[in-house]
Order: C-alpha cells, then structure tokens, then sequence
C-alpha cells in the first residue's frame, strides 16, 4: 500500500515508518520537526520507497497532495507534553485539533482510511480499573486547569473520527499506555522512562515526582506499533482499541529497576508535583488498560516484558549519550 505517516519522525511515528517499510509498503513521512527528529530516520532516509517531506499537517494544502493516491494515512502528529499542556494551552489545543481536523476533511472525500493516534489520557480521572474502550464516565478536571486540555483535545479528535466515521470515512482509533523504548524524548515530553535513565547513565540523581507510587503499565515500542499496523485490518474499521500491556509497574519500581539495569550509583529523590508544574496539577494514580478488544479483534498479544525492554532502551541512550548526542 500507499500511506501517509503525519509526524513520522516522531518516537512512535519513526518506529512505525520502519515497520512499514519491512512489511514493503510504500511510506510517505511528514514531519515538522518540532519535537521529531529526521536523525531518527536515518537508517531508511534514502529506503526506495521512502519519502520524507518536512512540513505540517496544519499545512492544509501540502497535505491535500501528499494524500493523492494514497490508500491509508497514519496520523500520529500530535502536540503533547506535561510542559506544553501547562505552559502553551492553546500550542496543545490548536496543534492537535486542527491537525486531525485537516487530516479527517481530506480524507473523507477519497474514503482513505485513517488511524488516528489517541492516548489513554482521555480516560481522565476515571477509576473504574482496567480501562475498557467503551468506558460510560470519564472524569476530567476544571477547564480553568491547563493540565486537561490534552485530554480534551485528544477526546474531541476522537469524536471527530467517530463522525466522519458515521458517514462512511474508514477510521480507527488507537489509545496507547506509556509506549517507551529508544528515541522517546524526555527532555520536551517529560516522560518517565528516558529521565530517569538519563540520570542513571550519568549517575546524577534520579528524581521522581510525587511519591512515587502512581503505576502505570509501560508498553514496549515494538508492541506498540505492532498494535498500530493490526488496525489496517477492515475490521478495526469505526472502533477504538486500547494499545498497551496490563503489565502494572508503580514510578518507585520502575526507578528501582531501572537504576539497577544501569549499574548506577545514582540517589532517588522526591520532588512535589506543585513545584514542578505549579499548583493544581493532577496525576492519575492509577492507569491501567483492559486490552481483551485489541487481542480479540486484532490478534494483538504484547510481547515485550518490562526488564527486557528497559534494557534495550538502556543500551540505546547508552550509545546516545555516548557519541554525545544527549537528545534522546
């Protein structure tokens, strides 16, 4: 096939261009490069059937001809980040809805089929454990606390797909929990896994925010995009799937483990939420998915434990940082 990859020089969206390529798709990528990186593409930058196109999914008009001709488009450009949401409200809420409403209305008209990258954030502050997809309540906070406009954005993207979706555009909806592995990005994003291994690797102190018994349940990259191309599959058309593993690790664990991994001599810290994102930031204690759907309708069976995972992730910030990149 031929398929649109948005923000595919992405940690997730580079991943899935590769995986593309092996399964001999023709892959077109577009990528601004704000929080991506074209580096990460190196290995299949000049692949035969292979294009890289540096530009925005806002740009309305280079995405009308970049989707000609194509028969799936994969749209995983998203503005993210606990920092973003916080400090740049509007950066987050313009750059995601915008983005996919472009993507939808473009497509519609072809019936070219999208999967739309979602997160498990829009499952909010609901503690009905594990997330089911077609869950009844979802809890947000005030909107007059930025912390939640990337829930909401992200939600409000669903239901755009959902839409377009009830008038015969061929749309699936992914929600991915805490995909890691090389290339995530832990300065911009804030994510756990890169931060905390930075600091191993560099034995300077581990700081975990809050006290540290939140858990998550953090999916390899692998078994994350493996996820992602199932829903090609017509029968993930108009549904939404729960892309993770039930795996549950809680943030003193997983600092435990990865300090470990590392042979680090690195200190666990503690830092409160308020003084890192202001007063008023929530974090979601628990987050858990239910991905009984995803196995039944896709066959999707994650694969990739923990420690096997972390420690390909290690090796890899390891050569980063030792070829003084430093960018992870």
């Amino acid at each position: 096939m031929r398929i649109l990859v948005t923000g595919g020089a992405g940690f997730i969206g580079s991943h899935l261009v590769e995986e593309l390529l092996k399964q001999g798709h023709t892959v077109i990528t577009l990528d601004d490069l704000s929080t991506g990186k074209k580096g990460y593409l190196n290995q299949i930058i000049h692949h035969h059937n292979h294009v890289f196109v540096h530009g925005s999914a806002l740009d309305r008009s280079l995405l009308n001809e970049l989707m000609e001709n194509c028969d799936v488009i994969f749209h995983m450009a998203a503005v993210l980040g606990v920092k973003n949401t916080v400090d740049h409200p509007l950066k987050v809420i313009e750059g995601n809805i915008d983005a996919t409403r472009n993507v939808l209305e473009l497509a519609f008209p072809r019936k070219t089929k999208v999967i739309f990258a979602s997160t498990s954030e829009v499952y909010g502050k609901n503690e009905q454990l594990p997330f089911s997809e077609d869950f009844s309540n979802r809890v947000l906070g005030s909107t007059n606390t930025h912390r939640w406009c990337y829930a909401t954005a992200k939600a409000l993207d669903e239901h755009l797909c959902f839409a377009y979706g009830d008038k015969g555009l061929p749309v699936t909806v992914v929600r991915y929990f805490n995909a890691y592995g090389p290339r995530q990005n832990g300065t911009q994003y804030g994510q756990v896994i890169p931060k905390f291994i930075k600091a191993a690797l560099k034995n300077e102190p581990i700081t975990i925010y809050g006290d540290g018994e939140q858990s998550r349940c953090f999916t390899f990259i692998e078994d994350t995009v493996k996820g992602t191309i199932a829903c090609l599959d017509p029968k993930a058309n108009q549904q939404v799937f729960n892309i993770g593993i039930d795996q549950v690790t809680t943030i003193n664990e997983l600092a435990l483990k990865i300090k470990s991994l590392s042979h680090s001599s690195s200190e666990i810290t503690y830092f409160p939420y308020s003084e890192a994102y202001g007063q008023g930031y929530e974090d979601m204690q628990k987050r858990v998915p239910n991905i009984s759907k995803a196995k039944q309708t896709l066959n999707y069976h994650p694969t990739v434990k923990l420690e096997d995972g972390l420690l390909r992730t290690i090796e890899w910030y390891r050569q980063d940082l030792k070829h003084g990149r430093d960018d992870g």
